[in-house]
C-alpha cells in the first residue's frame, strides 16, 4: 500500500486543487491532506476566507482524498511521515528544496502547479472587480 501526504491552506477550493489531488491519487492507495489550521495560517501571515473546519470539510468531500488532518506547525511534517507510514511527501514546486530534509524518511516530490489558477489570483481578481 502506497501513501502520499501533502499540505496546504486550500482556501477557495478550485480546479487546481482538484487536479493536484487527482494526480496524487493516481500514484497511491491513500492520499492524506494536511489542511493548515487558522492558527498556523496566522503564524505564516496568511488569512483564509473559510475557517479551518470549513476548508477541512471541503477537502474531505473530494473523492480523491482518503484522510484530512490538521496542519498545526512546520515541524509536524516529519512526525506525520512516520505516524502515517508515508511513502511520498508531495508539495508544489514553489517550495522546491524546502522539504529535502524529509528525503531520509520518504520520497519528496515537488509538483508543477496548474497553469492559470491560484487562490491568490482569485482573491486579487475579486478585489479588482469589487473596486
Amino acid at each position: 500500500m502506497k501513501t502520499i501526504i501533502t499540505y496546504g491552506t486550500f482556501d477557495l477550493f478550485h480546479y487546481g486543487h482538484v487536479r493536484l489531488f487527482e494526480r496524487l491519487s493516481e500514484m497511491c492507495d491513500e492520499l492524506i491532506v494536511g489542511v493548515s489550521t487558522d492558527e498556523f495560517n496566522a503564524l505564516k501571515g496568511k488569512a483564509a476566507f473559510f475557517s479551518f473546519e470549513q476548508r477541512a470539510e471541503i477537502v474531505s468531500a473530494c473523492r480523491f482524498v482518503t484522510k484530512v488532518i490538521p496542519e498545526q506547525n512546520w515541524q509536524q511534517k516529519s512526525e506525520d511521515v512516520s505516524r502515517y507510514d508515508v511513502d511520498i511527501f508531495a508539495i508544489g514546486d514553489d517550495w522546491e528544496g524546502k522539504f529535502d530534509f524529509l528525503k531520509s524518511q520518504c520520497e519528496v516530490l515537488y509538483l508543477t502547479r496548474t497553469d492559470s489558477i491560484s487562490t491568490t489570483e482569485i482573491k486579487d481578481n475579486l478585489a479588482i472587480k469589487a473596486a
